[in-house]
């Protein structure tokens, strides 16, 4: 929602404003297979609009990021948890926060490190890319809620992650 505040200088009036842009859109999904290339979709469409709409910049791998993170999420919703699934996602323009949640019990937790293991890297890569992760029981189900940025930057401090 569009923030308007007059501000009066010393000598002369004038006008500024202050445009804080932040959108959020929710969806459901049963999350069969094919809910995991919509909720991807879903995340597209969200950050195309935001950048036509409020002129946000979204780096090509911010992008890429934001797919790959909620492909991973829906995967395991999909393998551990069928059923109903609500993707939520919010940005000002610099951050991208996704937050899923399902009706499954048991909380995802990393693979220990094993070279030779084929798959389960998920949850890796999630923590690998985001700024934050977090994971909360719910009276049904769980929510996991990350941040992703939305500009690619060298001296970016690294990964807040809690579970």
């Amino acid at each position: 929602m569009p923030l308007v505040t007059a501000r009066a200088g010393a000598d002369s009036k004038w006008l500024e404003e202050d445009i804080t842009a932040t959108m959020r859109s929710s969806a459901a999904y049963e999350m069969t297979s094919g809910d995991i290339g919509r909720a991807r979709g879903f995340v597209r469409e969200f950050l195309a609009t935001g950048q036509s709409l409020h002129a946000w910049t979204v780096s090509g791998r911010a992008m890429d990021i934001a797919q790959l993170v909620v492909s991973e999420l829906a995967t395991n919703v999909c393998k551990y948890a069928p059923g109903p699934c609500l993707l939520d996602v919010e940005s000002d323009g610099a951050m991208l926060g996704i937050t899923m949640w399902d009706s499954g019990a048991v909380l995802p937790s990393p693979s220990p490190a094993d070279p030779t293991r084929i798959g389960q890297h998920g949850l890796e890569l999630v923590l690998a890319v985001c700024q934050s992760f977090e994971l909360r029981r719910e009276a049904v189900g769980k929510r996991v809620s990350v941040q992703i940025a939305l500009q690619d930057s060298t001296d970016r401090p690294p990964a807040d992650q809690t579970a």
